[in-house]
């Protein structure tokens, strides 16, 4: 028992830290720049990853003795394709707005780089378990940069925390200005560029592994 909590410990702290899918493997990028203007965005969009990259391992190793290799892209698309259309659906009828919002990006999980590679590399060589365990990390690992992202993007180009205005008004009469490059793209890159070598600084990453 107390071996299998410091195995999941391991895969957990692999996926959220150490290996992180943004910061260590520069995967996932397009939607780190497209669904993080608001937190609220940004954290529906982590969620629905979370989910598919949970269940996708699952189920792609649980198949795994039943796939043939010349084929097995073609199932892992069709397993991740069909969880994220149910995530979408449930997206439309529970929460339509922020489904607007996120347009096409939810889609767009199905060919996401992170839990394609997690099926690859993880789930066909592991057991459904521990590639349960693996999507969990991999997904909050890239929750984790979405939402520190969609955090300074929110704050500084809008004013605003998860849609409330938090920056009184008598800062904005001292010369306070909104960042509006914020809310573009090369504020989102800024952000993840510090980010990521703020991570790879901190004792653990990649800087430290090299000395």
């Amino acid at each position: 028992m107390q071996n299998d909590l410091s195995h999941y410990k391991e895969i957990l702290v692999k996926g959220i830290w150490r290996e992180n899918p943004v910061a260590y493997q520069v995967l996932g990028i397009c939607s780190a720049l497209a669904v993080t203007v608001k937190m609220s965005t940004a954290l529906v969009m982590s969620i629905a990853l979370t989910l598919v990259a949970a269940f996708s391992g699952l189920i792609i190793s649980s198949l795994r003795h039943l796939i043939p290799s010349n084929i097995r892209i073609i199932v892992e698309l069709t397993v991740i394709a069909s969880l994220v259309i149910v995530t979408d659906q449930i997206l439309q009828a529970y929460l339509y707005d922020i489904s607007k919002q996120l347009s096409i990006f939810v889609g767009l999980i199905i060919t996401n780089c992170i839990i394609l590679g997690r099926a690859e590399a993880f789930a066909l060589a592991n057991n459904p378990a521990d590639s349960f365990v693996d999507g969990i990390a991999n997904g909050l690992g890239y929750s984790m940069i979405l939402m520190a992202v969609a955090f300074f993007r929110e704050l500084l180009g809008s004013g605003q925390f998860f849609g409330i205005s938090v920056i009184p008004q008598f800062v904005y009469d001292m010369g306070f200005q909104d960042m509006g490059i914020m809310v573009l793209a090369p504020g989102a890159f800024f952000i993840i560029g510090l980010l990521v070598w703020l991570k790879n600084s901190l004792p653990g990453g990649i800087s430290h592994e090299k000395k």
